[in-house]
């Protein structure tokens, strides 16, 4: 009876010190396996860089926004910084939006949005395009055709406050006036006349006056001026969208 205990004794220190290796070896496993695909994604050839594809351009070059990402072309995919790429190509005026991600195992995509024009800006005799959100972001030769002017030295003279971001602020709300404008509106708007940010006015190509005032309910606005205008008249005001006038 002693030496049956004693067997099983040892049998059960045997499956101990088995169950303990095949730990130990399960651990290796997973530490050579998890070691490997470290290896493979920080430094084998096998996922590099070896293309940079752009896509959603439209007045940028694909060179600019190549070398303004400065993706490391042959650097192991996994160790490309995107954010530093992004924050970069943001940097770009005429960008509005980027993404760059990794496709692998050999790709870095950007996929840009570029800035849309909604109204001209004249300044020095220059011609800058202003989009939606009031961000001046490339030049023209000539006023393009289509699109309405603002005059920056009226624009100069209605703003108060810190120059930088009173010019800005003022940028916002003309660009707000204009985007609301349905398309069949704004393409008969000469220029933006800006006394102050509260009296905001369309000449249009007729010369026929439109009063805006603020920015404020430009949407309302936008669609009562396209209702009232069914009625010819020298000048609307839609300054209270609730109350519109005509005159003329």
């Amino acid at each position: 009876m002693l030496a049956s205990a004693r067997t099983r004794f040892t049998r059960r220190r045997w499956r101990g010190r088995v169950g303990r290796w095949k730990t130990l070896l399960l651990v290796l496993v997973v530490a050579a396996l998890v070691g490997g695909a470290a290896w493979v994604l920080w430094f084998s050839a096998y996922v590099r860089v070896d293309e940079v594809a752009i896509q959603g351009l439209d007045r940028l070059s694909e060179a600019t926004v190549r070398s303004t990402a400065d993706v490391p072309v042959g650097e192991p995919l996994i160790r490309v910084d995107l954010d530093a790429a992004t924050e970069r190509l943001q940097a770009l005026a005429p960008v509005a939006s980027v993404e760059v991600s990794r496709a692998w195992p050999h790709t870095v995509r950007i996929t840009v949005t570029e800035r849309q024009p909604v109204a001209v800006l004249a300044e020095n005799d220059t011609y800058r395009a202003l989009d939606r959100d009031g961000v001046v972001f490339r030049r023209f030769p000539d006023p393009p055709p289509g699109l309405p002017l603002v005059r920056a030295d009226e624009l100069a003279a209605a703003v108060k406050g810190p120059a930088g971001a009173a010019r800005a602020d003022a940028l916002r709300e003309v660009a707000a006036v204009v985007e609301a404008l349905d398309a069949s509106v704004a393409r008969r708007v000469d220029h933006v006349e800006v006394a102050s940010l509260d009296a905001i006015e369309l000449v249009l190509r007729d010369g026929v006056r439109v009063r805006w005032g603020s920015a404020a309910d430009s949407a309302a606005k936008a669609e009562v001026l396209t209702a009232v205008m069914r009625v010819p008249a020298s000048a609307y005001d839609v300054s209270v969208p609730s109350m519109p006038t005509t005159s003329g």
